[in-house]
């Protein structure tokens, strides 16, 4: 048959038609055009992929790769996203609360809030490093070299000095120079210096407490923050009408405290005299209202400048008549007594044959002037003389369940209540960790480690008629008393506490505390000499807890006073002309009328 792609047809040049390359593959139609390949039968396998479905393919792709990019930036990361857009277009700036004042008794002003700054870098702004450089070297007193490494940083807001005084922020932002960023803020002022430091305490470059009432009342004084959001252009700048919104802060409520300002002077200046002196280690005065629990001062020393805390040591920090726990010597045997006279075992005038020596388990105890006799000695005489050998007897006739009882009902091993944090609760045996020589050894102020604020609590049964009151610091607060009366408890009977108040007068006027009289007045007082205990066990030589407790006057006591001196090599005659000093200023300066 043949060839169809070799016969002419009308209309033909008469030239026989030759075969075109590849026509094997295409079926030419009647006008000698190409047919559509046989796509079932063609041989594809080295025919080449054209350039438009390349780029057809990575336009599709890029094309896909778009629309989930979209597709996650919308779905999955938009609250993401506009969160940054947020932070990148506005300024959040905290407006920081006034922290509240603290106020002596008499509206003297001990501790303040006063307006100063923060200053930051938005390095990111800055138009001239050097000017900038030199600025923070001249105003804020910055190194070159901090300064430049400062300016240097990539960063929106870097702080580089805090706590800046007003008069100092507004010469460097005088220069005019884009980006030093003042930030608001405020700074504590003490009117009084390091007067009352350690009560006061310190705060954070954050304004929130660290120690002391400080701390104790934080959430009073802390107010609450506010905030300014604030639009900024792409280059950071704020713009001018750009969107504004503004929290005003609320300021923290001003404390108004027991402490006389007058007194505490008195108690801190007489305070460090008698450490010096005694050449001891630390010493505490704790002054009281008995009747009420006001705390009209109180101080250790040394002390501490709460503007110049990089020089301050952490122990000078503490209130160590809050914080720390010592056996209290004799001081105790008026506890002692007063547990005796309540159980009715004895009374002021009660006699026994005092020994020179007596047994206190294994031990034996002996009195400080080193009679080698007996005596018949009454309880005040005993408390007149301070005789240990004397005590022992009149804690054994308490007896050890009974001795435990008084204890806590004289709060001995517990908390004061008072509104301070730290308090040391000491180290008290519970009855059922009595041995052999427990009762004899608390009888004189050994093997018990109380805290002064606890002593304190503890005398004020005995200083306001049989009433244990709770030592405070805070008075009123916006503009209202505070009660403390919930936590008054009676410890004895109101006989009692006058009989070991009068036994305490006897001290004063003709025993181991006449050292401790005040011309004018009645004081009743009782020494304490404790021997400091060793860290290995046992006692260290020639090393003492010398101490006084009194208060005046004694029918009608209106103040008390604990002076403490721990470390030195004297007896408890040391701490008695401190106490004088600042219970004579105590006196005068609350116009109690003299009583001889």
């Amino acid at each position: 048959m043949p060839d169809d792609r070799y016969t002419n047809r009308p209309g033909d040049t008469g030239r026989p038609m030759r075969p075109r390359e590849g026509a094997s593959r295409y079926s030419g139609d009647r006008r000698g055009r190409p047919r559509t390949p046989d796509l079932l039968h063609a041989d594809t396998s080295r025919e080449p992929v054209s350039r438009r479905t390349v780029v057809k393919g990575f336009l599709g792709l890029g094309l896909v790769g778009c629309v989930w990019g979209l597709a996650g930036h919308q779905i999955f990361y938009g609250g993401i996203n506009e969160d940054r857009h947020e932070n990148r277009i506005t300024a959040n700036s905290t407006l920081y609360a006034k922290r509240g004042a603290f106020y002596d008794r008499n509206g003297n002003v001990l501790a303040a809030s006063e307006e100063c700054y923060n200053i930051a870098l938005n390095t990111t702004i800055i138009s001239n490093k050097k000017k900038v450089i030199s600025a923070l070297v001249k105003h804020l007193g910055m190194s070159e070299a901090d300064a430049k490494a400062a300016v240097n940083e990539d960063s929106t807001w870097t702080y580089v000095a805090r706590k800046v005084s007003t008069d100092v922020a507004e010469e460097l932002l005088a220069e005019g120079l884009a980006g030093i960023e003042p930030e608001q803020t405020t700074q504590r002022v003490y009117p009084y210096g390091t007067l009352a430091s350690q009560v006061i305490g310190v705060v954070d470059t954050d304004n929130n407490g660290l120690t002391g009432l400080e701390l104790y009342y934080d959430e009073d004084l802390q107010g609450e923050n506010g905030w300014v959001h604030r639009e900024r252009a792409a280059d950071n700048s704020y713009i001018a009408g750009g969107e504004y919104d503004r929290q005003d802060p609320i300021d923290g409520d001003d404390l108004v405290l027991t402490i006389d300002v007058n007194i505490q002077r008195a108690a801190e200046e007489a305070l460090a005299e008698a450490v010096e002196n005694a050449g001891a280690h630390y010493g505490s005065v704790i002054v009281t209202d008995p009747r009420n629990g006001e705390i009209l001062a109180a101080c250790s020393y040394p002390t501490y400048d709460p503007a110049n805390l990089s020089e301050a040591r952490t122990e000078d920090m503490n209130l160590r008549v809050v914080t720390d726990a010592y056996e209290p010597g004799s001081v105790f045997k008026a506890l002692v007594c007063g547990a005796a006279i309540d159980l009715g075992l004895v009374d002021t005038e009660t006699t026994f044959s005092v020994p020179p020596v007596v047994l206190a388990g294994d031990d034996e105890v002996t009195d400080v002037d080193s009679r080698d006799y007996e005596m018949t000695m009454t309880v005040r005489e005993i408390m007149r003389r301070s005789s240990n050998t004397g005590m022992i007897l009149v804690g054994e006739k308490i007896g050890a369940d009974s001795f435990a009882e008084y204890l806590d009902r004289y709060g001995i091993g517990h908390e004061s209540g008072v509104d301070f944090p730290g308090e040391n609760t000491g180290i008290v045996r519970a009855r059922d960790e009595y041995d052999g020589a427990s009762v004899a050894a608390m009888s004189f102020g050994q093997a018990i480690a109380v805290s002064p604020i606890e002593i304190t609590r503890a005398i004020s049964a005995i200083s306001n008629k049989g009433v244990m009151t709770t030592p405070h610091f805070l008075m009123a607060r916006r503009g209202e008393e505070i009660d403390w009366t919930g936590g008054d408890t009676r410890a004895i009977s109101e006989e009692t506490a006058s009989k070991v108040a009068d036994m305490m007068l006897t001290v004063v006027d003709e025993g181991t505390g006449e050292a401790g009289q005040v011309p004018g007045y009645e004081v009743s007082g009782k020494t304490g000499t404790a021997q400091r205990a060793s860290e290995s066990g046992g006692y260290l030589e020639g090393s003492y807890m010398a101490s006084f407790m009194g208060f005046a006057p004694t029918k009608d006591p209106q103040v008390q006073v604990y002076v403490t001196l721990d470390g030195t090599g004297y007896t408890s005659i040391a701490a008695a002309p401190a106490f004088a000093e600042i219970m004579s200023a105590a006196l005068d300066t609350l116009g109690v009328k003299p009583t001889r």
